[in-house]
């Protein structure tokens, strides 16, 4: 029997979890919810031995259990023992939070029973050795995730959102179909591993850029980008674990899913173009709109938005290692937001409002833009800026202007002095935070992640468009305070609180959302 079939351990325990939540009767909640949670706990521990069998027989795949290419396998790699770890703690976390969050809830074991079945079908993603367990796990994430979303099925935005989540994987479902098959005909397996050796040995069928374009489609329309996006900031209705699962390997497949495939999608640079450019325009018009919304979980929402178009962009440009670091500790400290939400506003509520705060001069943010890209400068130098490569540097180029804008509030000419050292000092630690997670992150995937590739002029271009695109955005963030008041701000708000509209265009295109189901004697339902 193979070792690496160590990694269906966790997906098992849950599915028998599951079913036992799906089975028990009203009277054994509270065993049900104990179940669940010491299977997830012992998932995790599972997953930890996953990585033990990485460590100690090295990356591979199990024999397919099946035939004909049709069936399942489990790849252990340092890709699937990261999310293998990462999706068992998230899971452990949301199942023991919503334990007591759904405590008194008639169909809390229901609700169980769904959570456990989703952290199975990505649990079964994660590993998956071959394109078939891809395809299946991830039609089945979807699946899984509608019945969470109406899980309160009398709220009409409960309804809409779940309607809208349905038509939108329709078509990354029928992209990703498309892809598997081109796949399968362009190198005649269904073998993940197989395929990437063939493509490392210079195998680049004629139809693989269409696969590349195919798996691209699917993954952005899994993450939630532009203009796909709308149906993320309307789950809200649903019950707060809900939103923290999206995070364990649900909301980020798409990011996965490049990542996987990362030697398929390295073979169009066009497409990879493509991904820069949405990806990127996500982060900004996520990111902005974060900022005017008045509900918290909206805000988060928005903010997820972001942070997905900034995993595009990073697959876009080629540095997968740092796109699978940004998965991890996004999902960790997002699953967090979203459980503390709650409680972080009632500390909020409870604390008297601060007195005014130092509004940076014009004088001031220049200041700090030049002090943060001086400050790169020295850690990049001490890193090794030669060692790294151009795409990486623009990145970080990237994260340090977002850090300029903390340090222009330091800078401010009626900001203290504790203040001033704090932020210079976490614009230091940001740069050298960066580098060492980079330094680690491309080890730890040395030899299963491909390296980013040489630039050529396009991609010159695009990295250039992209440091100054985010760096404008930084700029007028850090200055906003001086032109707050002015006509134009105001109605720049309202337009970036409304998401520029492309909801409501979306819901208009489609039509129908807000329409009451009638019944067959005309009766609303």
């Amino acid at each position: 029997m193979s070792v690496y079939l160590v990694a269906y351990l966790p997906p098992a325990l849950l599915l028998m979890a599951a079913i036992a939540a799906f089975s028990l009767s009203k009277e054994h909640l509270r065993l049900t919810t104990r179940l669940a949670e010491a299977s997830a706990l012992t998932a995790f521990g599972l997953s930890i031995l996953a990585c033990v069998t990485l460590i100690t027989h090295g990356p591979g795949t199990s024999p397919l259990l099946g035939a004909g290419g049709i069936g399942l396998s489990a790849r252990l790699d340092s890709v699937s023992a990261v999310m293998l770890l990462l999706v068992s703690f998230v899971g452990w976390i949301v199942l023991r939070y919503s334990s007591t969050y759904m405590k008194g809830e008639a169909r809390q074991g229901i609700f169980t029973g769904w959570l456990c079945a989703t952290l199975v079908a990505v649990l079964l993603l994660v590993q998956a050795g071959n394109l078939i367990q891809l395809m299946i796990s991830w039609l089945l994430i979807g699946g899984f995730l509608h019945q969470l979303l109406l899980f309160y099925p009398e709220r009409a935005p409960a309804q809409r959102a779940a309607r809208k989540k349905a038509l939108t994987s329709r078509v990354g479902n029928l992209a990703l179909l498309i892809a598997v098959l081109l796949l399968f005909f362009g190198f005649g397996t269904t073998d993940i591993a197989a395929i990437s050796e063939a493509i490392g040995d210079g195998a680049s069928p004629a139809i693989a850029p269409w696969a590349a374009a195919m798996l691209v489609l699917a993954a952005l329309v899994k993450s939630a980008q532009f203009p796909l996006h709308s149906w993320l900031t309307e789950v809200m209705e649903t019950p707060t674990p809900v939103s923290a699962l999206l995070h364990a390997g649900v909301i980020n497949a798409g990011g996965f899913l490049l990542i996987r495939l990362a030697d398929v999608i390295l073979l169009s640079p066009a497409i990879m173009a493509v991904l820069v450019m949405v990806g990127g325009f996500t982060a900004l018009l996520g990111g902005l709109t974060m900022l005017t919304q008045p509900a918290v979980k909206t805000s988060l929402a928005w903010s997820t938005i972001a942070q997905m178009g900034f995993m595009m962009l990073q697959c876009g440009l080629g540095l997968f290692p740092i796109a699978l670091l940004h998965i991890v500790a996004h999902s960790l400290y997002k699953a967090h937001a979203f459980l503390s939400a709650g409680s972080a506003v009632e500390q909020v509520a409870k604390v008297r409002r601060p007195g005014p705060i130092a509004i940076p001069s014009g004088a001031a943010v220049a200041r700090a833009f030049l002090v943060a890209l001086l400050l790169y400068g020295l850690v990049g130098t001490f890193f090794g800026f030669d060692s790294k490569s151009p795409q990486a540097i623009a990145l970080g180029a990237v994260l340090i202007l977002g850090v300029a804008y903390l340090l222009a509030q330091g800078l401010a000419d009626t900001a203290p002095r504790i203040l001033t050292q704090r932020t210079a000092l976490y614009s230091l630690l940001a740069g050298i935070a960066y580098f060492a997670l980079q330094t680690i992150a491309e080890w730890l995937t040395q030899g299963t992640l491909p390296p980013a590739p040489e630039p050529r002029p396009l991609e010159w271009a695009l990295l250039t468009l992209v440091v100054l695109s985010f760096g404008l955005v930084a700029i007028a963030q850090a200055m906003f305070p001086l032109w707050a008041y002015h006509p134009a701000a105001a109605g720049l708000r309202v337009h970036l609180s409304n998401g520029l509209y492309i909801n409501a265009l979306f819901d208009r295109l489609v039509g129908g959302w807000s329409r009451p189901r009638q019944s067959k004697k005309g009766v609303s339902q």
